[in-house]
């Protein structure tokens, strides 16, 4: 879904202990979480599809009570995010990532365990095409998904970062 051209993205890089993501919001809320230690172009190309003639501004303060929040939940101290999103997809798109954010702290689920939440049993595909548009990563958790037979499976971030994810959560 594109959005109308007079639209401001904020954004910042949160550089913590290792992490290196790229962290945008908009007036209403967070609207993208990038993969770890991946390039501004990746994050800008994604502006540039979701966000399209969108001023895109840097801003470190206006970013910093999300960047708080990351740093506590990457140190292990926040296990929910309490600051508002602006994630836009379908409204099946949106019906899996709000399921995703019911997956406690700490615990996975699989796709069929997400299929079957929506009642959706049969989408088990169409799901996975749905965690894998998720612009939110680590606030809204596909990194929680796992293949049915507890192995990880693709993870927009890279299989390590759904690693280091899972590890910080004791998983």
């Amino acid at each position: 879904m594109k959005v109308k051209s007079d639209m401001k993205v904020y954004w910042t890089l949160l550089l913590y202990e290792g992490w290196s993501i790229y962290l945008a919001a908009t007036t209403k809320g967070l609207c993208y979480v990038g993969s770890q230690n991946k390039p501004f172009e990746e994050f800008n190309q994604w502006v540039e599809k979701h966000f399209a003639k969108s001023a895109l501004i840097e801003d470190e303060e206006r970013l910093q009570p999300y960047v708080n929040e990351f740093k506590e939940y990457l140190r292990g101290d926040r296990k929910h995010f309490t600051l508002p999103f602006d994630f836009r997809g379908t409204p099946f798109q949106m019906e899996v990532w709000n399921a995703l954010c019911q997956i406690p702290y700490g615990q996975t689920k699989s796709y069929s365990d997400i299929a079957a939440s929506i009642q959706k049993p049969k989408a088990v595909r169409a799901i996975g095409s749905a965690i894998g548009a998720n612009p939110i990563l680590i606030t809204v958790p596909c990194h929680r998904v796992i293949g049915k037979n507890g192995t990880l499976t693709g993870y927009r971030g890279g299989l390590e970062m759904k690693k280091q994810l899972l590890q910080l959560e004791g998983n």
